[in-house]
């Protein structure tokens, strides 16, 4: 039974640094397909959106299925498809072609990312102790190889469809021998029964996991303000030259990588409660100090900071939406998950609008206040405890 909790890790590893990698490969190749299909970024923006619309609709289908099926038939499927739907688009030759690969991309990458958190969860509980952070940490280091890969595929001139069509078929080979690692669903639902959690089929989604799911929409549009405005910010509102200003970002990521590498050890140290309280209010610092610094070394430690408390946040919220009900392990990290996605997407949109009214800088006071609230809000991550009714007292089926 060890062993095949220690391979089911292995594998939940590998697929989220799959995960990673196929979206970054996407990512890298942005310009060059937007270049290839004649938009600008205005359209490509509008395009975007279809790529989130396609992932969420992706994890509010993969949720329910996961939990009827068991993660280690959904999670294989979810990575065979955004395996299959990178390569899209790379073959699109007008603006619907394009729209219509991203639809489909962001799909099968919502399909993927909520099966595959549902499964994390399950590892956790058969671990008994932290282990979600170091999952989505692999999940960026995904992604850097796959900017490392499209670099240099990019500037050796190969076409983005070719590059695309062999990250597919690498995707569609590690997606199918990985799978026979995973947790099978007889074990999952050994543990329900164990631990008397079964949940009827049908019931609502409880106030506690929307309550997660509203933190994690908040924290997300913090990542996403990060991810789209950062260099923007050093570029336009401290003058530094382009190369400097890229670093805004890199400190970002990089610190928030190495935050979910140690993130796992200190939950299991000081508790999730803490992790996300004391990790909201240190971004909040981060953040404040790079929105109102006039240095530059200042603002580049300032977004570190950011990431660095930012980083162990979003596992421990997903971690405790699968732990409340292991019959619906899957739903509440869809719930939790999707809003958390939108939240991201948010973020340049809500952004962007307020630039009108005040400077950029001082726009990074919305995602300040979001971080401030979220560490009030931590305790929502504390073991409810049992529940009094009239016959006594019933074990609540919500534990982190």
């Amino acid at each position: 039974m060890e062993r095949t909790l220690r391979n089911a890790r292995v594998a939940t590893f590998v697929y989220f640094a799959l995960n990673g990698f196929l979206l970054g490969m996407w990512v890298v190749h942005i310009p060059a397909v937007a270049h290839a299909v004649g938009i600008g970024h205005a359209v490509l923006g509008w395009l975007l959106l279809l790529l989130g619309l396609g992932a969420f609709a992706g994890m509010q289908l993969a949720g329910p299925l996961t939990d009827r099926l068991g993660a280690r038939t959904v999670v294989p499927l979810g990575a065979a498809l955004c395996s299959a739907a990178v390569v899209l688009p790379g073959l699109a030759v007008d603006t619907w072609t394009l729209g219509a690969a991203l639809l489909l991309l962001g799909f099968g990458n919502g399909c993927l990312d909520v099966s595959m958190n549902a499964h994390a969860v399950q590892v956790e509980s058969g671990y008994g102790r932290p282990v979600m952070s170091a999952f989505h940490a692999t999940f960026s280091l995904g992604g850097v190889l796959a900017a490392l890969i499209g670099a240099r595929t990019l500037d050796r001139g190969m076409a983005p469809a070719v590059t695309l069509a062999a990250a597919a078929v690498l995707g569609l080979v590690v997606a199918g021998v990985t799978a026979r690692a995973l947790l099978p669903a007889a074990a999952r639902a050994a543990t329900a029964e164990d631990a008397g959690t079964g949940t009827p089929a049908g019931r609502r989604t409880p106030r506690r996991i929307w309550i997660l799911a509203a933190v994690a929409l908040m924290l997300m549009l913090c990542e996403g303000v990060a991810n789209d405005w950062s260099v923007l910010h050093l570029r336009d509102v401290l003058d530094a030259p382009a190369a400097t200003a890229a670093l805004a970002y890199g400190a970002f990521s990089t610190a928030m990588t190495a935050g979910r590498l140690l993130a796992d050890r200190l939950t299991g140290r000081f508790g999730p409660v803490a992790i996300l309280r004391h990790g909201s209010a240190i971004a909040a610092l981060g953040l404040t100090a790079a929105a109102l610094s006039p240095w530059i070394p200042l603002a580049l430690a300032g977004w570190a900071v950011f990431g660095a408390g930012l980083s162990g946040c979003i596992p421990q919220l997903f971690s405790a939406a699968g732990h409340a009900d292991s019959d619906a392990a899957g739903v509440n990290v869809s719930r939790v998950a999707g809003l958390g996605y939108l939240g991201m997407l948010a973020g340049p949109a809500v952004i962007g609008p307020l630039t009108h009214l005040v400077p950029l800088n001082l726009t990074f006071l919305l995602p300040v206040a979001f971080c401030v609230v979220a560490a009030g809000a931590a305790g929502i991550l504390r073991d409810p405890g049992p529940e009094p009714t009239r016959q006594g007292v019933r074990p609540r089926t919500e534990t982190v």
